[in-house]
């Protein structure tokens, strides 16, 4: 066991200073929080995630006049509220268009979600049609933007999204995904 000497003691009357001090318990804590530290600074670099600030742009600045090939999208708008309107676009330019009627929804579905089974048959039909990822060994998938207008009820949002996740397509591990990679636009 460690001691601490402090000196003292002796003819001037003094105690004697000499007292054992267990250094154990605090070898062992200190042990402790170097292997607690040594251990979360392996998961805090596990948890990151990688960003790119450039996320609109393209992924490597282009030097000179380099092209870039204009990836072909299915617009879902859903503004007016009797029909839905489906235009496949590359670029500005619209290259077809779709309109679906939007005003029987089937009610039912989860928590009151409104289905649209009209919607759905189209972006199917559509996406085989048109959609240019229906390869099985393809990873890529094609892209579904669905246009908002901030008073849309929530519902029939999520209702639109059910029908943008229907058109499925087989991988090349033999399961079905969806075709759909989707994403929102508030107009």
């Amino acid at each position: 066991m460690a001691g601490v000497d402090v000196g003292g003691g002796g003819s001037s009357g003094r105690r004697t200073g000499n007292f054992e001090v267990n250094m154990i318990p605090m070898i062992d804590l200190l042990m402790v929080t170097i292997s607690f530290l040594l251990i979360t600074a392996v998961w805090s670099n596990m948890s990151r995630l990688q960003a790119d600030a450039q996320v609109p742009g393209p992924a490597q600045p282009c030097a000179g006049g380099c092209e870039e090939k204009v990836e072909r999208k299915l617009h879902v708008i859903t503004t007016d509220g009797q029909k839905f309107k489906l235009e496949w676009r590359e670029g500005k330019n619209v290259l077809s268009t779709t309109e679906v009627d939007a005003t029987s929804p089937a009610s039912g579905g989860t928590a009151g979600i409104a289905k649209f089974p009209a919607l759905s048959e189209a972006l199917k039909k559509e996406w085989q049609t048109s959609g240019t990822h229906r390869a099985k060994d393809d990873v890529a998938f094609d892209r579904a933007v669905i246009h908002a207008s901030n008073e849309l009820p929530y519902s029939t949002l999520v209702g639109v999204m059910d029908a943008a996740a229907s058109p499925r397509r087989d991988t090349k591990s033999g399961h079905q995904t969806a075709a759909f990679d989707v994403a929102l636009a508030i107009d």
